[in-house]
């Protein structure tokens, strides 16, 4: 799959920086004929390049996430072009911050969770049914604008749609002798399609701290239901980010090929100067 978006951070007045970025996804797991036993414990490569604002356009991470995570860690390297050079980036990983995110999201954060489980200790409370964002096309639509959806505090009521469903509550404690900015994170997924809908993050205290949700759609061409919007919330600060603003841009394309040979760290400054 291959996407072009925007992420945006508003502040209380509401003005806000579009940071644009292009993003490849190459997942070896979701091939069909694929097993756990011919693709090396690599789950999927994902590729981020920043187009803009000038200032932090040319970075590029690249990332081969890991089926077993306790088995083998992801592998991560970023290229940043002032220096021209690409490291090693062990760093993209837990509760370390999100490419351009101010601070307002974890790398673990992105797709709602992502990454290694082994910090926590998770319990499946049960099913309830909740208010999800649910169907948000309007949302999702190539009419809407950016700018008509940024509010400060809050996504435009005017172009989300929640609907009551089942969801699955999961629990992930931290567990003691490990290291997070969250002690404890609530998350519900969705009884049909196992998307995360919704997640609450608690800080060291045990306080309510910040919420994320993943406005969804389906996308019949591949077909799969999948988030067209994630937005993050900082409860203490009032600030947000949310990401995926693809609205302006081209549609996701999920019929892009390629292969494990383009995701190698060789071609991350071929890629940056682009």
């Amino acid at each position: 799959m291959i996407s072009y978006s925007n992420q945006a951070a508003p502040t209380a007045g509401g003005a806000f920086t579009l940071i644009k970025l292009r993003e490849e996804i190459l997942g070896l797991y979701y091939k069909p004929g694929n097993t756990t036993e011919n693709i090396n414990n690599i789950l999927l490569y994902f590729k981020q390049e920043v187009l803009g604002p000038a200032r932090l356009a040319g970075q590029v991470l690249l990332v081969h996430e890991t089926l077993n995570a306790k088995a083998a860690p992801r592998q991560a390297w970023v290229y940043n072009p002032g220096q021209r050079r690409v490291r090693r980036a062990p760093n993209v990983a837990y509760d370390n911050p999100g490419t351009a995110s101010d601070g307002l999201r974890t790398n673990d954060m992105t797709d709602m969770f992502n990454g290694a489980m082994d910090r926590f200790t998770w319990t499946l409370v049960g099913k309830q049914e909740m208010l999800v964002p649910y169907n948000a096309y309007r949302a999702h639509s190539d009419k809407t604008k950016v700018k008509d959806l940024i509010r400060p505090g809050h996504l435009n009521p005017d172009f989300m749609r929640y609907e009551l469903h089942r969801v699955w509550v999961v629990e992930a404690k931290l567990k003691a002798g490990q290291r997070h900015i969250n002690s404890r994170r609530t998350f519900y997924v969705d009884e049909d399609s196992w998307q995360i809908m919704a997640m609450d993050h608690y800080d060291g205290q045990g306080n309510l701290w910040r919420y994320s949700d993943a406005p969804s759609v389906n996308y019949y061409e591949v077909p799969t239901f999948w988030s067209t919007l994630e937005t993050h919330h900082d409860l203490k600060s009032g600030r947000y980010i949310t990401m995926l603003l693809d609205n302006e841009d081209k549609p996701r394309d999920f019929g892009y090929q390629s292969t494990p040979a383009n995701y190698s760290p060789q071609n991350l400054r071929t890629a940056g100067v682009r």
